[in-house]
């Protein structure tokens, strides 16, 4: 027995589940620029009802002569879809840096009508940001790979003679002998540090408490390297574990909350803020499965130091890249590289007022993660 039609009541209702589960605000427009529809996404990205956005016209909400409206005219002359990438649509009413991607189709009923997409940039760039912090540690992986197997050995052999050349030599030539062995080291070292991007071997994870994490690193932080700056917390007692490696994160909370240091370095009223907070997240696939998690765990350092030059924000956590006189520019890429490998997300948000660094990764869901790491570390076995 065939069962039986929905009604049309149904497939309203089928429908409009459907469109709220796209996950991007989207609106119908009619001919005369008069929002007719929206759905739940696009009641949050407006700030009102879909009952009052019935009420108004597109034009009401964006800039005059905004580039979303010719896209509208343009597909109600044409009748053909357009697409339009990172269009400015900031004003009093949406709010600053308003920057859009727009998919605008028209419709056949009612005549003239177009349905209007928007996907906001800052979910969008921080996808590209992580897919390109995954690359550039795969690049550094294969390098590593590279530099430890054809410099060191050579190295060795210099550093070899010149330690024979240093006890032959005239005094006046011993500390150039001795300048080719402190530079041999210096480079090993520096091969070293790169050569824990190319361990690939699956680490133990474990239901981490992020705040043990961050007490551990911040009683470093005090009786060190920020024993004169004000370390504030601002935690959420409430939040979850996550599973991870506790050495690791203490690495990269380490890395974090050192170089917030140094960018305060001796000024007056340095502060360094750590944050933890509970918030919905963006979806990602997990490195390794073809699973996709949100990640609602944010974890913040911030400094209130003279901030990151915007020129290198966009690669701040590619290899090599540093504003330290002395530095090796392979600390954030490696921090970059674990919090990919735990299938989390890292971005830096830099001005005049200071810097911060902001981690978002999965909660831990029980025994179901513990058994999925288990499994996954026993076919790379």
């Amino acid at each position: 027995m065939k069962a039986a039609a929905p009604s049309p009541l149904a497939k309203a209702e089928v429908a409009q589940l459907v469109i709220d589960a796209i996950g991007r605000p989207l609106i119908m427009v009619d001919a005369d620029g008069f929002i007719t529809f929206a759905n739940a996404e696009a009641e949050d990205f407006f700030r009102l009802s879909a009952a009052m956005l019935a009420r108004s016209r597109l034009a009401d909400f964006v800039p005059f002569g905004s580039p979303l409206l010719s896209l509208l005219e343009q597909v109600q002359e044409r009748r053909a879809p357009v697409n339009e990438y990172r269009v400015d649509i900031s004003s009093p009413r949406l709010g600053p840096d308003k920057v859009v991607d727009i998919y605008v189709t028209p419709v056949a009923d009612p005549a003239g009508a177009s349905v209007v997409m928007f996907q906001e940039r800052s979910m969008a760039d921080k996808i590209d940001r992580q897919m390109t912090h995954r690359g550039a540690a795969r690049s550094v992986t294969g390098l590593a790979a590279m530099l430890a197997h054809e410099i060191k050995n050579p190295l060795s052999g210099i550093r070899g003679a010149a330690q024979l050349l240093e006890n032959v030599v005239s005094d006046e030539d011993r500390p150039l002998a001795r300048l080719i062995t402190e530079e041999t080291d210096r480079i090993v070292a520096l091969v070293d540090r790169m050569e824990v991007f190319s361990d690939e071997r699956p680490v133990d994870r474990a239901p981490v408490n992020i705040h043990v994490v961050l007490d551990h690193v911040k009683a470093i932080a005090r009786n060190g390297f920020a024993r004169d700056i004000d370390i504030v917390e601002e935690y959420d007692p409430s939040l979850p574990p996550i599973l991870a490696n506790r050495d690791q994160f203490i690495q990269v909370f380490l890395n974090l909350i050192k170089n917030a240091a140094e960018a305060i370095g001796n000024q007056g009223g340095g502060q360094i803020r750590l944050s933890t907070a509970f918030r919905p997240g963006i979806r990602f696939s997990v490195p390794g499965t073809s699973e996709r998690v949100s990640l609602p765990m944010e974890f913040c350092v911030h400094d209130n130091g003279p901030g990151v030059s915007e020129d290198i924000q966009s690669i701040i956590f590619d290899p090599f890249i540093t504003t330290k006189q002395n530095g090796s520019g392979l600390g954030l890429a490696l921090v970059a590289k674990i919090v990919g490998a735990h299938g989390g997300v890292i971005e830096c948000e830099s001005s005049a007022r200071g810097t911060t660094f902001r981690i978002l990764m999965p909660a831990w869901r029980g025994e179901a993660d513990g058994t999925r790491q288990r499994q996954k570390a026993g076919s790379k076995a």
